[in-house]
């Protein structure tokens, strides 16, 4: 397949006279959208979500050449799930809330509460519908709610500001857009708007603000009505907008750096800054920074056939979008006495080194993957276009000095590191340990257990997916699934500091707008069907089409971004023959 290498052209860059008079057309109608009826809101939200299931096509053309993907390729399907597909399963979520909270009924209808085995509350928010439980059949997400909440608390604080704030004035916050994965910096547009009632002032990512002229679009009944302005430009206007008088509240996904330029400064006086605990800015900052993502592999018998299938699961967990995702995979966690060890980890290297080439599109990777190998002894080179797929080898699990553990490579460069221990218990014990102590940041974790293990260990593997301080936790599932998944919380766990930021602090996504949630947990298949029935597996899911090693990945997220935005039981046929064919 031809590599398309046509950029599409960027939009013009924002002038302090641009920056003023949106800012200021903001500030005007911020209480206007403030007090805005509900259903005034979710109609605005319905209109979005028609718009971009209409502008879908093209979205997804402007993506695809933004990262220079093949033409024709398979790997399109990324775009469509991770971008429109994404946005609109968010509009519907959001929406769904809205009309509860509108005709004066709970949010979390319908959402089962109960107990985790240390007492937290844990709403289960996935699935929610019948769609949703045949649609991604095995699949199962729930919303850990932080130490000291009861029931009582979660159902009255949930969508607080629509039903509890009286005569709100409103506000005007600033967001970030992330450069990577397209639909980010709609949703967190949306969630300012719907779970914190503010305006917002939208200033695209310089990598990916090509496509603001397609969002600017498909958000239009908000940008009409005097509730939301598009900027764009590079550092200069980020400043501009970070330091304006007007900005009330930032919310940014990016790196630790961006940050803290933001929060502190830049330079000698921003780390002095730091240091003294005196930031620039006293307005609230929250953000998603991405970090070190572990996949813990958890000891047991597989077959040939599981290893092959989750190779091309932790294949993709790394490699998805090119590896440039803030969730991606880093740092594989095997135990070292597990006879399949050295199996396993030639069928991913085989996996990996088959994949198709594609473009480092970020930019920066090549430096980043150049300076991983030259700080690590041992690594290898697997293949991919511009910047090379690369492995990092045999890391000591001890070794607090190693960049692969304290660095996010945000690109196609992974480390593998086994621990040792006597049995199952022990491993899952010192795993999580490590990845909680050694490993910066704390967005998304992964566990990969074969059913019977997971049968035999179950205590163990509970008492894993308690202990690990991530924002969500995937078992036998990716926890990008969690960032797809509208009602899941999605950012890091709690507790970090402006000085220590890790991964963040805040959440996005929420559809049932919870409060002072800790973690989601996402649990997924360990086998495709019909070879899942062998393992006592209950669900008809094949292959994921998010996989990098679908053949119709494409076709399956055309037809799920249009079955989003319309459901029809008369749908589901053209979408199972489209995936079981991957």
């Amino acid at each position: 397949m031809a590599l398309d290498q046509t950029v599409p052209t960027s939009p013009a860059r924002s002038s302090r006279d641009v920056v003023d008079r949106a800012l200021t057309e903001l500030h005007a109608h911020r209480t206007e959208w403030a007090r805005l009826p509900v259903l005034e809101k979710r109609a605005l939200l319905e209109q979005i979500k028609d718009r971009a299931a209409r502008l879908a096509p093209e979205w997804v053309e402007v993506a695809t050449r933004i990262k220079r993907l093949p033409t024709g390729s398979p790997i399109a399907g990324e775009e469509w799930m991770s971008g429109p597909w994404a946005l609109i399963a968010g509009i519907v979520g959001l929406s769904r809330t809205l009309e509860r909270i509108a005709r004066g009924r709970d949010p979390l209808e319908g959402a089962r509460l109960h107990r985790a085995a240390d007492g937290r509350v844990i709403v289960d928010v996935f699935p929610s519908s019948p769609f949703e439980q045949v649609l991604l059949s095995g699949y199962s997400a729930s919303v850990w709610m932080q130490p000291g909440v009861d029931e009582r608390e979660v159902r009255r604080s949930a969508g607080s500001f629509h039903r509890h704030v009286r005569d709100p004035i409103g506000s005007l916050a600033l967001v970030l857009g992330a450069g990577n994965i397209t639909s980010i910096a709609p949703l967190d547009v949306l969630y300012e708007m719907i779970a914190e009632g503010r305006v917002v002032v939208l200033k695209m990512s310089p990598v990916n603000e090509a496509l603001g002229p397609v969002l600017e679009r498909v958000m239009a009944p908000l940008v009409e009505r005097g509730f939301l302005r598009f900027v764009y430009g590079g550092a200069d206007v980020g400043e501009m907008l970070t330091r304006h008088r007007l900005v009330e509240k930032i919310h940014v996904t990016g790196s630790a750096a961006t940050h803290d330029a933001i929060v502190f400064g830049t330079g000698d006086e921003g780390r002095a800054r730091k240091q003294r605990r005196e930031p620039l800015t006293q307005i609230p900052v929250t953000s998603e920074l991405g970090g070190v993502g572990p996949v813990i592999v958890v000891p047991g018998v597989w077959s040939e056939a599981d290893m092959r299938f989750q190779a091309e699961h932790v294949a993709t967990q790394k490699l998805h979008n090119a590896g440039f995702n803030c969730v991606a995979a880093q740092v594989l966690v095997l135990h070292r006495e597990w006879p399949l060890r050295e199996r396993f980890l030639a069928i991913l290297r085989d996996t990996i080194a088959q994949l198709p080439k594609r473009a480092a599109y970020y930019p920066g990777a090549d430096a980043r993957q150049r300076d991983a190998v030259e700080k690590h002894a041992r690594s290898e080179l697997l293949g991919g276009q511009d910047v090379p797929y690369t492995r990092i080898v045999d890391l000591d699990p001890d070794d607090r000095s190693a960049p692969a553990y304290r660095s996010e490579f945000f690109g196609a460069t992974w480390a593998e590191t086994s621990i040792s221990a006597p049995d199952v218990q022990s491993f899952l014990a010192r795993a999580v340990t490590f990845a909680n102590e050694r490993l910066m940041g704390t967005l998304g974790a992964q566990i990969l257990v074969h059913p019977a293990t997971q049968r035999a260990h179950r205590a163990a593997i509970e008492r894993a997916i308690t202990d690990l301080r991530y924002g969500t936790i995937a078992v036998n599932a990716w926890s990008g699934v969690g960032f797809l998944l509208a009602n899941a919380s999605w950012g890091a766990f709690p507790g970090h500091t402006l000085e220590d930021i890790q991964s963040g602090r805040g959440v996005v996504h929420n559809a049932m707008l919870l409060e002072r949630t800790e973690k989601t947990v996402v649990r997924g298949p360990f086998a495709p069907f019909p070879r899942s029935l062998l393992l006592g597996e209950r669900h008809t899911s094949p292959k994921p089409p998010w996989f990098v090693t679908h053949r119709r990945s494409d076709r399956v997220g055309a037809l799920l971004t249009q079955f989003e935005a319309a459901p029809s039981w008369r749908k589901l046929p053209a979408i199972f023959a489209a995936a079981l064919s991957g």
